[in-house]
């Protein structure tokens, strides 16, 4: 495992990346690329009080908010991934074993192992498929090698339908 889960039973949210960066992995923290967009976004749109740095991610427990990755084991972009380095299987297991209200892709290819589907039938936003009382979202990814896909309305979407959930 590169990086540890951050979860929790019955968070309100729990993002889902594809795998660490290299950058991720050295800095044994998740999104930890300068270039990338999540620490800022989370802030942006009202996820979070303020702009937390990377090797903080810890804290979004706090905020009823966890982390994990499909690809625990691998490190690098989703072009350097094989299918080995998925764990679809394991991920369903952790969904169901912590029970997040809400559950987030930030990246396509991840939503595509999950679901088990091509990229190209992956949309953004609130999914129809459900795990248990978890729902689903895939987000545009945050990554700087992804900008030209980025569009922070469909994470302001999430934190507005996290923002409306009741607190029990």
């Amino acid at each position: 495992m590169i990086l540890p889960d951050s979860l929790a039973p019955n968070l309100k949210l729990v993002f889902c990346g594809t795998a660490a960066s290299a950058i991720s992995a050295q800095e044994a923290a998740y999104y930890a690329n300068p270039t990338n967009y999540f620490w800022r976004t989370l802030y942006q749109i009202g996820l979070t009080p303020r702009q937390f740095r990377p090797q903080e991610f810890p804290k979004l427990l706090e905020y009823g908010i966890g982390l994990t990755d499909v690809a625990k084991g691998a490190v690098g972009n989703d072009s350097d991934l094989t299918s080995r380095d998925f764990d679809a299987k394991a991920l369903h297991e952790k969904i169901l074993q912590y029970q997040p209200k809400m559950f987030a892709f930030t990246s396509k290819k991840a939503a595509s192992v999950f679901f088990e589907t091509s990229t190209t039938k992956i949309y953004y936003g609130l999914q129809e498929n459900t795990v248990g009382v978890t729902k689903f979202w895939v987000l545009t990814s945050p990554s700087g090698s992804a900008r030209r896909y980025w569009d922070v309305k469909v994470w302001q979407a999430l934190a507005n339908a996290v923002g409306k959930m009741p607190d029990k």
